[in-house]
């Protein structure tokens, strides 16, 4: 399945007042390749597996399997990962006739607040809100993968 995603940074706590739905976020990966991820979330009480291929050059598309299994064999798996885990609070913002997810990063990411867009085309036109800031779509600093190599308390 192909899945077009752009990517923000978040300029105030105003995304909170529209929020439909409040996610706590455990996820790690099992396979970090560039050209391929394998993760594992709990996100509330549902675990997850996705696999998702090579990003576009400009990042907005890749292909992506998500499949749901058991919650407990989430967890298990979490502690296969390459640590460490990533924690964040994911909040669904409806916007328009699409949803933003905006995530609030804990633990070494604390701070960072991006908010992701899934789209059906790459062109597709949205809604933009006054709290969404600069476009960070394709910027590999800000893959989940990547905050947990190198967090964003470190960035200078």
């Amino acid at each position: 399945m192909q899945e077009h995603e752009r990517k923000f940074l978040v300029t105030s706590l105003n995304f909170q007042k529209g929020a439909k739905k409040i996610i706590p976020i455990k996820q790690g990966f099992l396979q970090n390749a560039p050209e391929r991820l394998v993760r594992i979330r709990i996100a509330g009480d549902r675990g997850l597996i996705t696999i998702k291929g090579i990003a576009s050059p400009d990042g907005i598309s890749r292909k992506e399997w998500e499949y749901e299994i058991p919650t407990a064999d989430a967890e298990e798996l979490l502690d296969l990962c390459i640590p460490p885990t990533l924690n964040k609070e994911r909040y669904i913002v409806p916007e328009g006739k699409h949803s933003y997810e905006v995530d609030v990063f804990h633990g070494e990411n604390e701070g960072l607040i991006i908010a992701e867009i899934e789209l059906n085309h790459p062109q597709e036109t949205f809604s933009k809100p006054e709290w969404l800031g600069h476009e960070v779509t394709g910027d590999i600093r800000y893959y989940n993968v990547s905050l947990l190599t190198k967090p964003y308390s470190t960035w200078e």
